[in-house]
């Protein structure tokens, strides 16, 4: 096999800058110079060929987070990272680290991704500078030496007493014992003169990764699924795109975006995630669902504005409510808000508008009526918290009651942060009361009225 040293590592880096900046005629140029020796190592030049989110951030950095959805080459830069580190510019020189940790969920998912997998370090090392996998000891051993130990998230005492001058943390965020984990790892870097350590993961809102990315010395990178595209198979990216795309699922898994799901949700990724559908059947009746900001200055909440679909075909427990849109405006005078809550009502045929009025009062039908007077409206208003009025709404979640059409994720980031003990996010859940709202006049309350002759028979 060809040595990767035919042409000196530093040089070859050189070259791969200037080329990736050069137009395509003075790039062939190069390309035409290279003998075959020095084209096969181009192979494995990985700053040639990584995308902006694979590439270490300049600085003084403990740990750099890749966060990025489902094949959007995570895996590939850790395993680049940690080569740069074990490998020196020759075959026996030493690199930069020599005491490596591998650590994952399981054994065999270190083995299976990290070390053997397409993307693993087996798979993108030089064959001159390939390390060897010693899977009795759970040990990769470089040539010049270095060395990389397997570690799971399953024994977190297993890292008790090794130490390591730079580690790579694979899928932190899916971890069962994931904080036990990453501590004792903190205490077993602390060789060299700056110990580091990759995360590579798909973002889940778990508190060992919130506290991570928190921390000053924590740098992030991000990509999307999508963003890799050119080495994933068409007939995937066509799949999560029909499965996925403009849900909250995908929003995490493609998008790679840390969802702000919070302890006690009433609403969970999980359970918005089986709501899903591609579209709604025939309905028997469709509300829009309005919540009136106090005032319509550039400071103040947004107006919710939700629309739902209703079948009711049969007994009430076998009602099925759909979130046909949101259409909440932010931060809008009265005239924009009513405009857009109308402009809803008729683009889906609406049977009916329901306002809450606590705050705007008549002031709230007079503002709709000026744009339609004849506009089938009716005022609410709450004599509950927010949170009291969303849990049966949530309840009907549970009972698999309520379908989302896509394109609801920013109503679903607002879910995802309400709780019984109230709203976790910033200002006011608009789009969530208006939501509730909705939910309470197509299904909740029709319901209670074709339950109460019923219970007077009996």
């Amino acid at each position: 096999m060809t040595e990767l040293t035919t042409t000196p590592v530093s040089a070859l880096k050189s070259a791969a800058r200037l080329i990736a900046s050069a137009k395509p005629r003075q790039r062939l140029s190069f390309l035409n110079s290279l003998d075959d020796g020095e084209l096969v190592a181009l192979r494995y030049l990985f700053p040639f060929w990584a995308m902006p989110h694979q590439i270490p951030p300049e600085g003084g950095w403990r740990a750099w987070v890749i966060l990025g959805g489902r094949g959007a080459g995570k895996t590939r830069a850790g395993a680049e990272w940690v080569r740069s580190l074990a490998e020196g510019p020759t075959r026996t020189d030493a690199g930069e680290a020599r005491h490596i940790a591998l650590v994952g969920d399981t054994f065999d998912q270190v083995r299976d991704v990290m070390i053997e997998g397409e993307s693993g370090l087996l798979r993108v090392s030089h064959p001159s500078q390939r390390p060897d996998w010693l899977p009795s000891r759970k040990l990769l051993k470089w040539p010049n030496g270095a060395e990389a130990h397997v570690f799971t998230s399953r024994d977190p005492e297993g890292l008790r007493g090794p130490q390591f001058d730079a580690a790579w943390v694979d899928e932190l965020a899916k971890w069962p014992k994931a904080q036990d984990t990453w501590d004792m790892l903190q205490f077993a870097l602390r060789l060299g003169q700056s110990p580091r350590a990759c995360v590579t993961t798909t973002p889940k809102n778990v508190p060992v990764l919130r506290r991570l990315l928190d921390r000053p010395d924590t740098v992030t990178t991000h990509a999307t699924t999508f963003d890799n595209a050119a080495n994933l198979a068409p007939a995937f990216l066509d799949a999560m795109t029909a499965t996925f795309a403009g849900s909250r699922m995908g929003r995490q898994e493609l998008d790679g975006v840390l969802l702000a799901d919070v302890e006690g949700a009433l609403w969970t990724t999980e359970m918005l995630a089986q709501a899903l559908v591609d579209h709604a059947p025939a309905l028997d009746r469709v509300l829009v669902a309005v919540d009136p900001p106090v005032t319509g200055h550039k400071r103040s909440d947004a107006c919710g504005i939700v629309t739902v679909g209703v079948t009711q075909t049969g007994p009430p427990e076998t009602w099925r409510a759909y979130v046909i849109e949101d259409a909440t405006v932010s931060a809008a005078s009265p005239g924009v808000w009513a405009q857009a809550a109308i402009a809803a009502y008729h683009r889906h045929g609406a049977d009916r508008l329901v306002a809450e009025v606590n705050q705007g009062g008549e002031m709230v039908e007079q503002i709709i009526r000026s744009f339609e007077p004849l506009i089938s409206y009716r005022a609410v208003r709450a004599s509950k918290g927010k949170s009291a009025r969303a849990e049966p709404v949530a309840a009907l979640y549970e009972q698999g009651r309520v379908s989302h059409l896509r394109g609801l994720e920013l109503l679903e980031d607002e879910m995802g942060l309400m709780t019984a003990r109230g709203f976790e996010g910033d200002g006011s859940p608009d789009r969530v009361d208006a939501l509730v709202w909705a939910l309470h006049q197509a299904m909740i309350l029709p319901a209670a009225d074709f339950v109460r002759p019923r219970m007077r028979s009996l």
